[in-house]
């Protein structure tokens, strides 16, 4: 397990004030490590950036998408190129800085650990023992703990973290979904993913982290998307989608 294949997705929209120390700090932390970039028609040249930076980090790679599309098929796009590069590991996480890369190489790290070879997801999670936010003022803190409640509530998740997503899924995990069966195209993919992996009966490990608010850039949540991820929960828990 030592020579598994990791891929780091992620996803931006105007993220050109973040993504380039983020890549930096991925390469140093994670030298074997590939990062694959998928940027929604970013109209302050993050992609463009991502084709320029090739050339000094030749293990970037960027997949450029016509319109924003959204976080759920931004992963989705992500899970697929793995898939077809036949990566054993996808990590996911985002843009802003507000994932610590050094998190991202401690997973990474356990996720080749021997004893836990049967762990199909971990999760970065910020409300484990370990874990928490870093400048977050106090009603999106109510408003996370209260979807990651109703989230664990509503779809008999073992989890506590079920809306971050700093993740590594093991490729194998992945396999076991038809992932163009996923419903969600924005935020709430994250809840409705490891539903689907948990009724697979996938083994999951929250990894403590902590989440820092991010400090360039402009956050891509909103109350409008924030009610969706409530109602798009409800339409998992109670059957509606299957």
């Amino acid at each position: 397990m030592s020579n598994s294949r990791l891929l780091v997705v992620v996803a931006t929209y105007n993220e050109i004030d973040n993504l380039p120390r983020l890549v930096l700090q991925i390469s140093e932390l994670l030298p074997d490590a590939d990062v694959l970039v998928i940027d929604d028609a970013s109209p302050d040249g993050t992609g463009n950036w991502c084709e320029q930076a090739t050339a000094e980090f030749p293990r970037l790679s960027v997949l450029h998408r016509s319109a924003k599309l959204g976080l759920g098929t931004a992963a989705v796009a992500g899970f697929e190129y793995a898939k077809e590069q036949g990566y054993d590991l996808v990590a996911t996480m985002d843009a802003d800085l507000s994932h610590d890369p050094k998190s991202l190489a401690e997973m990474f790290e356990l996720s080749i650990q021997p004893d836990c070879a049967g762990i199909g997801v971990f999760v970065g999670s910020r409300y484990v023992t370990g874990g928490g936010t870093e400048g977050w003022p106090f009603i999106r803190r109510l408003a996370s703990r209260a979807v990651n409640k109703f989230a664990r509530t509503m779809l008999k998740l073992k989890t506590y973290d079920n809306s971050g997503a700093f993740r590594i899924y093991r490729s194998s995990a992945l396999g076991r979904l038809d992932l163009q069966q996923l419903k969600s195209t924005d935020f709430a993919y994250l809840e409705e993913i490891l539903w689907r992996l948990a009724k697979q009966d996938v083994a999951m490990m929250e990894y403590p982290i902590l989440f820092r608010n991010r400090e360039l850039g402009r956050s891509k949540t909103n109350p409008i998307l924030g009610l969706r991820v409530f109602w798009q929960i409800l339409m998992m828990g109670t059957g509606i989608w299957k």
